[in-house]
């Protein structure tokens, strides 16, 4: 894995491993019996969409994806999805 593809959070897990201060999970075993799931749910089918958005707005997404070291494409759709769950919000 290139450190360099990867975002703030998991450079900063993959610096703990490399310097062995990571423990098991206190529920490990849970974890482990929902991973296979989790997996699946990861590779579930998409569909491609065209969308139109302004220049500007284009350049920004485009800008902190690469702050995240994401493709801007799986950043608008991190946007939408979490958007649309709810867990996304506008300030008021």
């Amino acid at each position: 894995m290139v450190k360099d593809q990867l975002n703030a959070e998991e450079r900063e897990i993959l610096e703990k491993f490399e310097r062995n201060e990571l423990r098991p999970a206190t529920d490990a075993d849970r974890e482990m019996a929902i991973a296979p799931q989790a997996a699946r749910n990861t590779f579930k089918k998409t569909r491609r969409v065209n969308l139109r958005v302004t220049e500007r707005d284009f350049n920004r997404a485009h800008a902190r994806a690469r702050e995240e070291g994401i493709p801007y494409q799986t950043l608008l759709s991190s946007v939408i999805h979490k958007y649309l769950s709810g867990r996304l919000t506008e300030k008021r």
